[in-house]
């Protein structure tokens, strides 16, 4: 019997969880004498198979579904097989937005990659901020429950139909691909990068993000130049120690700006060539008197609402008008044309501002992401070849300072909001 198979869609048709055959007859207006027969598997697999013959097969007996010793139909074989496909991982996932409490440790179905895809197990998760804001719900998620985290390095296992430039066993990393947080995922080929073998995997998930955010800050939303000088907001945590290390190395002088004395002493072997505790000082007039008046050539803020704005603004009652409060922040430290680069808000969203905010000094204010300078394979290519290039080098030392378990990642996040860590934070499945 000459037959074709058709994979079609079964997520409304499936609603049974054992093994069956079903058959529906019908004469398509092409042919009056080819009849189409319909075999599925179970709502696990969600795949239909449908077959084509000029003569119907025979009805099945219970036995064999069952007995092991019955050949099965080569339709029947193809499904068996694709549900075979499917395995268990361990994740985090998110069910409720809220603090870290919300994360559940659970078993998750993970199937074969699809069509330009592979599925990498991975070695180690970065964590991030942005994760944080999606767990919380600053950023949306397209559903619940979701598994968060977008970086991690880990092992090619299975490689889908047309991917050509990777292989199993291959060590990749990715930046910006949600549901890291989990023992393995599929993941689309091109948005991988290799590591290589000189970058450890913990490494390597630790850079993704904050390394190539730190690439385009300094290379690209303002290139930084001997003879600028910076502001670097949070200047001990992930993205901070790299801003400081390269700005440094392009002979650039550093301000950071710190919470403790550890944080201090980490940020003055960063490169720090200055330290503000801005707990203890007013960063404004500090970064006023170091630079005798001038200010910064720019501000790299990831703090958000308690830094980002010098003058904050409410609406005066009745009217449309903005009239100014007195607090300082991040706008008063820039000189003539200076560069407000905000891109985080680990404090809170800064509040809007009006234009006539940035008009007295002509400044420029940008709110980047990695994923807009990403955009192309090759941007995300050279992106990730600079940052590997300058650890190699030694010019970026990547501090991963904490490790937690993945089942321990709710830990994790309170420790980061709670700013109880320094440098990298990385999970480990």
């Amino acid at each position: 019997m000459k037959e074709m198979a058709f994979v079609v869609s079964a997520s409304k048709l499936l609603n049974h969880s054992t093994l069956f055959f079903w058959q529906k007859r019908q004469r398509p207006h092409i042919s009056p004498h080819r009849h189409y027969y319909l075999h599925y598997l179970s709502k696990r697999d969600n795949t239909l198979l449908l077959s084509q013959s000029h003569s119907p097969p025979p009805p099945p007996s219970t036995s064999s579904l069952t007995n092991k010793k019955n050949s099965p139909s080569p339709v029947r074989a193809a499904a068996a097989s694709t549900a075979t496909a499917a395995k268990m991982v361990k994740a985090i996932r998110v069910h409720e937005l809220g603090g870290p409490e919300v994360f559940k440790w659970e078993d998750v179905e993970l199937g074969e990659p699809g069509e330009g895809e592979i599925r990498v197990k991975h070695k180690a998760i970065g964590i991030n901020f942005i994760d944080v804001y999606y767990r919380k719900g600053v950023y949306k998620a397209s559903s619940l429950p979701f598994t968060p985290g977008f970086e991690a390095a880990g092992e090619v296992v299975v490689v889908g139909p047309g991917v050509t430039d990777l292989k199993v066993g291959d060590m990749v990393a990715y930046p910006g691909h949600l549901g890291a947080y989990s023992e393995e995922q599929i993941v689309p080929a091109d948005k991988v990068v290799p590591v290589p073998p000189s970058i450890d995997p913990v490494v390597a998930a630790s850079v993704m993000l904050k390394g190539m955010t730190t690439q385009y800050l300094v290379r690209r939303t303002f290139k930084v130049e001997p003879g600028h000088t910076i502001l670097v907001h949070a200047a001990a945590g992930g993205v901070g120690s790299l801003l400081c290390q390269w700005a440094s190395a392009l002979g650039a002088t550093v301000i950071g700006t710190v919470s403790t004395k550890e944080k201090a002493e980490q940020a003055k072997s960063d490169g720090c060539h200055h330290i503000i505790f801005y707990k203890e000082e007013d960063f404004v007039t500090r970064v006023k008197e170091i630079t005798s008046g001038k200010g910064v050539d720019v501000v790299y803020d990831s703090v958000g609402i308690d830094t980002f704005q010098c003058t904050h603004f409410k609406v005066r009652p009745g009217t449309r008008l903005f009239s100014p409060l007195a607090e300082k922040g991040s706008l008063d430290c820039l000189k003539l044309r200076g560069y407000m680069v905000s891109f985080g808000q680990s404090s809170g969203t800064p509040e809007p501002i009006p234009l006539s905010a940035i008009a007295p000094k002509s400044l420029f204010l940008t709110r980047p992401t990695l994923f807009h300078y990403t955009t192309t394979k090759e941007e995300l290519l050279e992106t990730a070849e600079d940052v590997f290039a300058n650890i190699a080098s030694g010019v970026l030392r990547v501090r991963v300072n904490h490790t937690y378990p993945l089942s321990q990642a709710a830990q994790a996040h309170s420790d980061l909001e709670n700013r109880k860590t320094s440098g990298s934070i990385v999970l480990i499945p």
